[in-house]
């Protein structure tokens, strides 16, 4: 019978959690952005990279840099957020100030209390940045794995979408604050026993039992069909307009983890990102971004009522206009997996808490997952020569 591998702690434990962020996401490739976040000089974005943050910003040539967020004076946080067409970078501590290649260019009083400071040794450290499928990454270590080596992998088993042909739906841009450790959350993101079960009317859609997962490398791969009435059905069943460029006979839900915490969700009208971002051992930040088809608002409000007897009426019949006071009838399979989420973080404090048992195929993919980033932090801080356990 397949046991756990990762103990209790891994899920509650401070120690723990910082021994990710400075083995795991301090030492992999970081999701940070779509491309058309940043599209004039100046445009910057900053993200945390396990114990880093990191700002990436477009130079005067329209070139993407990435760079730790830390001032080379006394390591204060240069920029937050994200903004746009910065001119130049000043620290908010003293006014040290940075060109947008990271040179520094201006520091006050300089002659009188650094008389023979040497700017040319004080520019900003560079990290890495690249771009895959739309999508901007960032790793700490200037001399990082190629971008594209990372992910080449799971090319293969990803859907035939082309983000870059699709537009962000920016009211489906969502963010969710979970009370439950970040791996409860993926964890529960790849296991596919729960779909027909705790899902059964929100994802009623898709052929739960015809389900297709593995893993390649640290990434994980998950493939299932569309049931057979919602396919014979699609141009009016989506409550989406379709996205034109995917093939009929491919279509179905993609649905990868790219290790360690960055889902997608490719489907037959929408592609979106699922980014899980570690805040404590018991706390941690979901942000969805999606993208759609191109074509007008009136579009949008025609295939939602050509949709409603297939879609929108079932939902209806179950659960009326939904109840936001009880996740389990609010018609949404969100709410649902943070529920479920939530509840397991709490029982990890109970000493009666156990797992009984991993179901050998539906959730393997769980057990496989924790061996691989029990091994990933191993073998990192093996390297670096930090304690492992």
């Amino acid at each position: 019978m397949i046991q756990p591998i990762l103990p209790i702690e891994a899920y509650t434990s401070q120690d723990w959690f910082d021994r990710e962020q400075e083995t795991i996401f301090s030492q992999t490739w970081q999701f940070a952005g779509f491309v058309e976040d940043l599209s004039e000089p100046g445009d910057y974005l900053t993200v945390q990279a396990g114990v880093n943050n990191i700002l990436v910003l477009l130079d005067d040539n329209k070139q993407m840099r990435a760079f730790h967020n830390i001032c080379r004076h006394r390591g204060t946080q240069l920029l937050r957020t994200s903004g746009k067409r910065k001119k130049f970078i000043a620290c908010p501590y003293h006014d040290w100030t940075y060109n947008l290649d990271g040179n520094l260019t201006a520091v006050p009083e300089c002659k009188t209390q650094f008389p023979n400071l040497d700017f040319k040794t004080l520019s900003l450290y560079k990290a890495s940045v690249g771009i895959w499928r739309g999508m901007i990454f960032v790793h700490p270590d200037p001399n990082a794995r190629s971008l594209v080596d990372w992910f080449s992998p799971i090319e293969p088993y990803l859907g035939p979408h082309q983000p870059e042909k699709l537009v962000e739906y920016v009211e489906g841009r969502i963010r969710h604050q979970i009370n439950a450790n970040w791996k409860i959350i993926v964890e529960n993101y790849i296991d596919g026993y729960h779909l027909p079960h705790l899902h059964s009317q929100t994802l009623f859609m898709y052929n739960h039992r015809r389900q297709q997962t593995g893993f390649v490398g640290e990434h994980f791969h998950f493939y299932e069909p569309l049931t057979k009435d919602y396919l014979e059905g699609i141009e009016n069943n989506s409550p989406l307009p379709l996205i034109n460029h995917v093939p009929k006979e491919k279509i179905g839900a993609y649905v990868p983890m790219l290790f360690p915490n960055l889902g997608l969700s490719e489907t037959e009208s929408s592609w979106s990102t699922f980014h899980v971002i570690p805040v404590a051992p018991d706390r941690s930040i979901v942000e969805i971004r999606s993208k759609v088809m191109p074509v007008s608002n009136w579009k949008y409000m025609q295939q939602e009522w050509k949709s409603w007897n297939y879609f929108a009426k079932r939902k209806w019949d179950k659960y009326g206009t939904g109840n936001e006071e009880d996740p389990l009838a609010s018609g949404d399979f969100i709410a649902e997996d943070i529920y479920v989420c939530e509840q397991q973080q709490r029982s990890l404090k109970s000493p009666y808490f156990s797992i009984g048992a991993i179901a050998k195929d539906l959730e393997q993919p769980v057990y496989q997952y924790q061996i691989n980033l029990l091994n990933y932090m191993k073998s990192l801080e093996k390297k670096s020569g930090v304690r492992s356990q």
